[in-house]
């Protein structure tokens, strides 16, 4: 194998859209040097004053031959690209020698390039965002605290949930702000997901028709599951001993959110592309955010092993957090792990090949510690 690519110590970060936040401000501190590419280089200079970073990170206009001509080995590109633009940016990145990252789910386009990557010393980083991202964080601590209590060897039974959602600090009577492309929440929700619950896999062609209440703290919120959540069993590494019985990853959203969005779910069930495009305009209009607006994000991720009739071990994180005048809450949730992991690529801590988050027990607390010494709160309960 080929030995990793020392990292050069500087980062071009790719867009500056609703997530980037003060993760952005936070590489200053570590790397040498902090490009920001966006689609011309007044809006890249515009997004830095907003950010104060005028003098700190160098604006540059976003092209891809752009970028690749100033590309060296070692340098690490952050891709706050939507997801179809990932697959461009990292064949740029091999073709320079330069590490990638970004905190999107892995596409076919993007794995299709990993050997090449690794045969190359490079590190892709994925999926190190809030979900997914802190999610995999949560999930990784709570396995890794069962299987040492429990024993990995010992005949279980479990159930984990992960359930995150970006809605208003501030119930209206949609029941939500859109904290990213509004098409991109529609579409996710004419696609069908799939879990286990009591044992059996279940898909759900139409996600929110699987919509439950689900308490926290209290609160009553909605949750509806999303994607293929079966795969992140193995992901996980959860003990082979060990039988699930409810595995799930989906979406939270405020209370009365199902009832609100009837007449969206009837136009999604026609599917008709164009029309769901226009709805996603007159939405976005409807619906605007405003920079009185503050958002949400609750993130909630639970773990119970039991090992016997009356024997029962329990763990679960929360995050809650409410954005304000100077950041959102999602911009902040996004961007700081994501920064994290671009500073452990440039200290070396991150192994070249695909990595989704931390990935181990081990690494997930120590990348958890680091986010609360720098002020991301959240909890974490445990019982028996």
């Amino acid at each position: 194998m080929t030995d990793r690519v020392p990292a050069s110590g500087t980062v071009h970060w790719v867009g500056a859209g609703l997530s980037t936040g003060s993760g952005l401000a936070a590489l200053c501190d570590t790397a040498e040097r902090v490009r920001l590419w966006h689609r011309t280089g007044d809006r890249a200079a515009a997004a830095l004053a907003g950010l104060g970073l005028t003098g700190r990170v160098e604006p540059r206009a976003f092209t891809l031959p752009a970028l690749a001509d100033e590309l060296a080995p070692g340098d690490v590109v952050v891709s706050m690209l939507p997801a179809p633009g990932h697959a461009g940016l990292l064949s740029a990145c091999v073709g320079a020698r330069a590490h990638f990252a970004c905190s999107s789910y892995v596409s076919p386009e993007v794995l299709d390039q990993v050997p090449a990557a690794e045969a190359a010393g490079l590190v892709v980083l994925t999926e190190a965002g809030l979900d997914p991202g802190i999610d995999h964080l949560f999930a990784h601590s709570l396995i890794g605290r069962a299987r040492t209590e429990i024993g990995a060897d010992t005949p279980a039974s479990y159930r984990l949930t992960s359930y995150c959602g970006g809605v208003p600090a501030v119930p209206n009577d949609f029941r939500y702000r859109f904290s990213w492309a509004p098409l991109g929440v529609l579409n996710a929700l004419r696609s069908p997901a799939r879990y286990l619950e009591d044992g059996a896999a279940i898909t759900a062609e139409r996600p929110w028709e699987a919509t439950r209440p689900h308490v926290l703290d209290g609160e009553t919120f909605e949750a509806y599951p999303n994607r293929d959540s079966i795969p992140f069993i193995d992901q996980y590494g959860l003990p082979g001993a060990w039988t699930p019985r409810t595995f799930v990853r989906g979406t939270l959203r405020l209370d009365g959110w199902l009832k609100a969005w009837e007449p969206v779910f009837e136009e999604l069930k026609a599917g008709d592309d164009e029309r769901i495009a226009a709805l996603a305009r007159e939405l976005a209009e409807a619906y605007p955010t405003t920079d009185a607006d503050r958002d949400r994000v609750v993130l909630s991720v639970s773990l119970e092993v039991e090992t016997g009739p009356d024997r029962t071990w329990t763990g679960g994180y929360l995050l809650d957090l409410v954005g304000d005048a100077e950041e959102s809450a999602m911009a902040r949730c996004v961007s700081r792990p994501l920064a994290l992991g671009v500073r452990h690529i440039l200290d070396g801590g991150v192994p070249s090949g695909l990595n989704r988050s931390a990935e181990t027990a081990e690494r997930s607390d120590r990348w958890l510690a680091e986010l609360a010494g720098e002020g991301l709160d959240f909890s974490l309960r445990l019982g028996q």
